[in-house]
Order: C-alpha cells, then sequence, then structure tokens
C-alpha cells in the first residue's frame, strides 16, 4: 500500500486501513500471547469483564500489555505505526495507553464516544490524539467491527453530533495483520459481534500530545525490570524521562509554569 494515499485519506477521512504489517504467523503468535496476557491479568486480580465499559461479558478488555510480554512493546514502536502517529501529531507525541479488546460471539455495542473527547475539553480544533488499531482477525461487521461515523474528526462541539449519529455509523473491514488508523476526534464504538463462532480481537495503541495527560501511569504500571528493559527512545514515548510539557516549553523558550497555564486556561 502507498502510506502517502493513506496518510491523506487519514487526514482527510479521519481513518484509513494499513495492510499487511504483520505476517500469518506473526498476527498469530500476537493473538496466543493476548490470550495468555488477558489469563495472566486474571491471576494477578486484574478483571478482564463487565469492569463498567461493554454490556455484557463477551467483551474481554487486556490491560497492562506493555509489562505482560516484550511483542507488545515492539508493536506500540512499530516503525509504520509511529510514521503515521508523526503525520497527525507530529514527534511532540506520548504513548498514552496500549489495551486490547477481544469481542466473544454476543459481545454488544459500548457508547458512542470520540476518544479525544475524554481526554480534553471541547471545542475539539486539532487533532491532539490517534488510535493505531492492531487487528488480530480479519475484522468485519459480523464479527463487532468498530462502527465510526465519517467525517466525524470534524465536529467541534458534541452539540454538532447527528442524532442518528448511530444508524449513520460504518464499520472498519481490514484484514488480519493489519492496523487502522484513527484521529482521535473520530466519533465511533464497538460493534456487536453476532456471528456463531468469530473472535474479533483488536489491540489499541492510543497516542497522544505531550501536553495531554496519558491515560496510562507508566511508572505506576511497569516493574522495575521492564522498565529497565526499555530504549531510551520507548522510554521518552512513554514519558518516563523529563519530557512532556518541559519539551513543549523548550522549544516555545517559555517556563513550563507558564505553558501548562496556557493550555488549561
Amino acid at each position: 500500500m502507498d502510506l502517502e494515499v493513506a496518510k491523506r485519506q487519514l487526514l482527510e477521512d479521519g481513518c484509513c486501513v494499513v495492510p499487511g504489517i504483520l505476517t500469518p504467523a506473526e498476527t498469530e503468535s500476537v493473538r496466543a500471547k493476548l490470550w495468555q496476557a488477558a489469563e495472566n491479568n486474571e491471576r494477578a486480580g486484574v478483571p478482564t469483564r463487565q469492569i463498567g465499559l461493554d454490556p455484557n461479558e463477551h467483551n474481554v478488555r487486556v490491560f497492562y500489555l506493555l509489562e505482560r510480554d516484550a511483542i507488545f512493546r515492539e508493536l506500540i514502536q512499530h516503525p509504520t505505526a509511529i510514521e503515521f502517529v508523526t503525520a497527525l501529531l507530529t514527534s511532540d507525541f506520548l504513548i498514552s495507553n496500549f489495551t486490547a479488546n477481544i469481542a466473544l460471539p454476543g459481545s454488544q455495542s459500548m457508547e458512542l464516544h470520540s476518544d479525544q473527547g475524554i481526554v480534553v475539553p471541547e471545542p475539539w480544533l486539532q487533532p491532539w490524539s490517534i488510535n493505531v488499531i492492531w487487528c488480530l482477525n480479519d475484522v468485519d461487521e459480523e464479527n463487532g467491527a468498530t462502527r465510526y461515523l465519517p467525517g466525524s474528526h470534524k465536529i467541534k462541539y458534541a452539540s454538532e453530533l447527528p442524532q442518528d449519529a448511530r444508524t449513520r455509523m460504518v464499520p472498519f473491514k481490514a484484514p488480519a495483520g493489519s492496523f487502522v488508523v484513527m484521529d482521535g476526534r473520530l466519533w465511533h464504538t464497538s460493534g456487536a459481534n453476532v456471528s456463531k463462532d468469530r473472535e474479533r480481537a483488536l489491540l489499541f495503541g492510543y497516542y497522544s500530545r505531550s501536553f495531554i495527560r496519558q491515560q496510562q501511569n507508566w511508572n505506576a504500571s511497569l516493574s522495575p525490570e521492564t522498565i529497565d528493559s526499555l530504549s531510551p527512545q520507548l522510554r521518552a514515548w512513554l514519558g518516563l524521562e523529563a519530557r512532556a510539557n518541559v519539551s513543549l516549553a523548550r522549544r516555545l523558550r517559555i517556563h513550563p509554569v507558564a505553558t501548562h497555564t496556557k493550555l488549561t486556561s
């Protein structure tokens, strides 16, 4: 796929599909490690079902992926994924979160939302966050593909959301081994898995501009052993060093306190 064409589609439509990133063998290996991570979380007392995000127990939510296996630490910094992140957010970004949602047959749709609307108040004038969604199964409407409202990344206020937004939503369609790139302002929801026996496993790499507080506190959620194993670049992207607002302030040549005041006023 021509990545430059895909980047233009991301800017214009708010989303794009990038196929052929993982081989079938790589995809199956990641999928197996995802289920192992879910089992490890359950043993550690971290619930994976009925946690308040989904309507029923057929959705499996897997947190702490970066702690669970090195393969997830590789995917969150995959060069092609980072290429799309920087195309939308510039190089001034942090890794905000990395989680998974496995929709089993019978899973239902969650609430309509935009990811950027969760972390910053309206108006949403610029793309300040992005989701890179790794597809570990073929994803389509039958097995619960993410449903999105075309063009909704241009919505600046929640009041602009059409009353019939749900009926106008369309599903992503993407092959296993691909990823879907989604502007953080795009309104969407999880689809219902109405298949008889097809799982839909997705990994959600969430990135945001450095002045936005991350969803995950990596200092608290990563073990000292995992932190010691990280490259300097990944440590910086996770905000484990003195970065974030400090780096922004240096570029603007102002004091960090002034930066904070400006961004929150």
